[in-house]
């Protein structure tokens, strides 16, 4: 679980990224999920976009990816979602 201080450190580290997923009108499913737990695994912090057509909550898009995908869910702003896992070979993030 990470700590209110934790959350704004990688906020403000996420800002400048661009959103690497999107999630369209097919909505989630496991094929996106172990894409999202490659990417996370070699670059820690991650965007994914909700696009327009996708008739889920983006809270809860962001929420059921990070509970399929072991992440943190850092921010969901709009239809951005910001998620965080610690790498085990490719650490780069130190958390305050």
């Amino acid at each position: 679980m990470l700590t209110g201080k934790q959350k704004r450190f990688l906020r403000s580290q996420a800002h400048h990224l661009n959103p690497i997923f999107q999630v369209g009108k097919g909505g989630t499913n496991d094929n996106l999920v172990r894409h999202i737990e490659e990417a996370i695994e070699t670059r820690e912090l991650i965007k994914v976009s909700v696009l327009n057509n996708c008739l889920d909550d983006p809270k809860e898009v962001g929420e059921w990816i990070a509970e399929e995908s072991g992440a943190e869910l850092v921010q969901v702003i709009g239809k951005t979602i910001v998620l965080y896992k610690e790498s085990r070979e490719h650490k780069t993030i130190e958390l305050p």
